[in-house]
């Protein structure tokens, strides 16, 4: 890498605990990716009890991590965020509008939010009801990196008043999701954790097919669901796994469901670290429809998207081995083109440098040449 390393750090919702939400796999995919370029990373993350009874990843090789109890200790890390030549705030952070705030006063970098939900967050804002990002708070930060694409960036500017608005898609490590040879132990599989709203979804396009199908086989891998849902008996249920055990959960697939919650079909252009970890395995993909998915996977030739349980049926009864083994390979070949961690990590990297690049006249310099700590210039 000839540009110079950068300090990064990053206040996120969880990178050491992958238990009930999307983001640690993403991040640990982007972070790794980033570090791998030469730059120096550190995360800082609030101790929740919920995700210190599940931690799968205590000691990140790639990056510093950092607990903190509360914003009182948060304080300890004003130094940290002071220095860094970049700092990102993340949503769903507990506290996260006064932990923005702080990271705004404090740091004299690029300051940028990386909305992993921002459907949800502007529906929250919409309402008055998001407690991790004030509406103010967009005009602040010099950079807001997005889950979702499309049209919700020019939003983004035009109505929030967002300074650059940029796309930040979830990614995929391909060492950490490669595909595998298994013999299937299911027919349709679904990974993730419970949401009222991606219920109906699940319902239509799994658990009908199941009910109507009790020769086959189907899984349902996630925390959280209802002890008072219906499940047919031909569905098994797992409650957890760690992302170790994905590519294998996937394997064990012939074909595996993409569900995508309604906020975010309403916006379109947004798709799940599911679908690309799922893509990466060579296993099948079937998914509901939203605006730009085209733009990720091609319907028909990369992805499948029935309608009704009877459509989905016929996807699992009807179709050729070859051709099922073909979309799955074509989904692979596309995301380890476009969208895997590295790529994400270059736009990052271009994404920074940009904002750096606009910095207010008389604003310190950023991106120094002198190395930094503990990484090679």
């Amino acid at each position: 890498m000839t540009a110079s390393p950068l300090r990064l750090v990053v206040l996120g919702l969880s990178l050491s605990s992958s238990w009930g939400n999307g983001h640690a796999t993403t991040y640990r995919a982007l972070l790794k990716a980033f570090a791998a370029r030469g730059h120096a990373v550190t995360f800082l993350e609030r101790d929740v009890p919920w995700y210190a009874a599940h931690r799968d990843l205590p000691d990140p090789d790639f990056c510093r991590l950092r607990l903190y109890a509360d914003l009182s200790e948060l304080q300890a890390q004003r130094g940290l965020i002071e220095a860094a030549d970049a700092v990102i705030v993340g949503s769903y952070v507990p506290e996260g509008i006064a932990v923005g705030n702080r990271v705004l006063s404090w740091a004299r970098g690029v300051r940028a939010f990386y909305d992993i939900d921002t459907p949800i967050t502007l529906t929250g804002l919409e309402a008055g009801t998001c407690a991790y990002l004030g509406r103010a708070q967009i005009r602040d930060y010099d950079l807001y990196l997005s889950f979702t694409g499309g049209p919700t960036l020019d939003r983004l500017e035009r109505d929030y008043g967002a300074p650059a608005a940029r796309p930040l898609y979830c990614s995929v490590d391909p060492q950490a999701y490669p595909a595998l040879d298994r013999e299937p132990a299911y027919d349709l599989s679904y990974l993730g954790t419970y949401s009222p709203d991606r219920q109906p979804t699940l319902e239509r396009l799994l658990i009908e097919p199941a009910r109507r199908a009790p020769d086959l086989r189907f899984a349902v891998a996630g925390p959280q669901y209802p002890a008072d849902i219906a499940w047919p008996a031909n569905v098994t249920c797992i409650d957890h796994l760690a992302p170790d055990a994905h590519p294998a959960f996937y394997a064990s697939s012939r074909y595996t469901l993409n569900v995508t919650r309604a906020d975010m079909i309403a916006a379109g252009w947004s798709p799940s670290v599911r679908l690309f970890e799922a893509a990466s395995t060579g296993t099948p993909l079937v998914s509901d429809r939203w605006d730009g998915l085209e733009t990720i996977l091609a319907p028909d030739r990369e992805i499948l998207c029935p309608d009704t349980p009877d459509a989905v049926l016929a996807i699992l009864r009807d179709r050729p081995e070859a051709e099922r083994r073909r979309i799955g390979a074509a989904a692979r070949e596309a995301v380890l083109a476009r969208h895997s961690a590295a790529h994400r990590a270059e736009q990052l990297d271009a994404h920074l440098r940009e904002a750096a690049d606009r910095r207010r006249p008389g604003a310190p310099p950023l991106f120094r040449e002198a190395p930094v700590e503990g990484v090679s210039a």
